[in-house]
């Protein structure tokens, strides 16, 4: 899958060299808010765009759909060109902790066929822990010309999803207690998929918000199962830090299928639901 993930030294490196090709995106973004736009205006990595999450990293429709559906591929695109993303292109993307919602962008920029696609190791904290300068406009750069083609990557549909937990591994990223169905704050049933495993999206980082080195968090995932001699599968909540999910098990070198719907999807459907540990 290449790089996966970009240090704020070789990024300030990049912006210091004037790289015309060099595409940054802050993706600031939390379920129930505040508004991300907010936090950006109040300082954001120089030259880096804003992206909306809810209105540009995601479709809507059903509830049967999920909360954060796939975009259309050209929607995407679109918005692609609006943040200045050209072909070839490098693109850094970031948010305010733990890259949790940026990887979103990064999954799917790469779903979409874009390769050089990179998260920001330790997001906006590394950035400023490193020395650098934040910025408080809202940039508005020229537009691209990327061109985007859904398919580079795996997903999983909701048809797929009870008989690939069946022969293979199927990873819920939420918080534990989530899985286990002591609470569900956001969607209609509590559980988790029969046949998941729970593993959750926080696990993937140390303490200062950066990824475990490759070597951790291919312990990490061998000890799940996922070690790369079966198909992987992830989902979350809606399909967002399920791509963090991804990007971890990218840098262990495990590639990764992506329930996009998610828990979301899965319970708004009269589907089986398992709980406990």
């Amino acid at each position: 899958m290449g790089d996966v993930l970009i240090s704020a030294a070789d990024l300030g490196a990049l912006l210091v060299a004037d790289r015309s090709d060099v595409v940054v995106l802050d993706v600031r973004w939390r379920l129930g808010g505040p508004p991300g736009h907010e936090a950006y205006l109040e300082g954001h990595v120089p030259g880096a765009v804003y992206v909306d999450l809810d209105t540009e990293l995601a479709a809507h429709g059903e509830p049967t759909d999920g909360r954060h559906p796939l975009p259309d591929v050209d929607a995407l695109q679109a918005s692609a060109r609006r943040w200045g993303v050209r072909r070839g292109s490098t693109v850094v993307v970031y948010d305010g902790e733990g890259n949790l919602a940026a990887a979103r962008a990064w999954w799917l920029l790469r779903w979409a066929g874009h390769a050089d696609v990179r998260l920001l190791d330790g997001a906006l904290p590394a950035w400023q822990a490193a020395g650098g300068a934040l910025a408080t406009d809202d940039v508005v750069p020229a537009p691209g010309d990327v061109e985007l083609t859904a398919g580079a990557l795996g997903t999983l549909d909701l048809d797929d999803v009870a008989e690939f937990a069946e022969r293979s591994v199927l990873l819920d990223a939420r918080a534990p207690e989530r899985f286990r169905g002591e609470t569900e704050p956001v969607d209609p049933k509590a559980g988790h998929v029969p046949g998941a495993v729970s593993a959750p999206t926080g696990a993937n980082l140390a303490p200062d918000g950066r990824f475990l080195d490759a070597a951790a968090l291919r312990a990490r995932f061998a000890a799940l199962g996922a070690d790369g001699s079966r198909p992987v599968g992830v989902y979350c909540g809606s399909g967002v830090t399920a791509a963090h999910q991804v990007a971890a098990l990218a840098v262990a070198g495990v590639d990764a299928r992506l329930f996009a719907g998610s828990w979301s999807q899965w319970s708004n459907h009269d589907l089986p639901v398992a709980t406990g540990a």
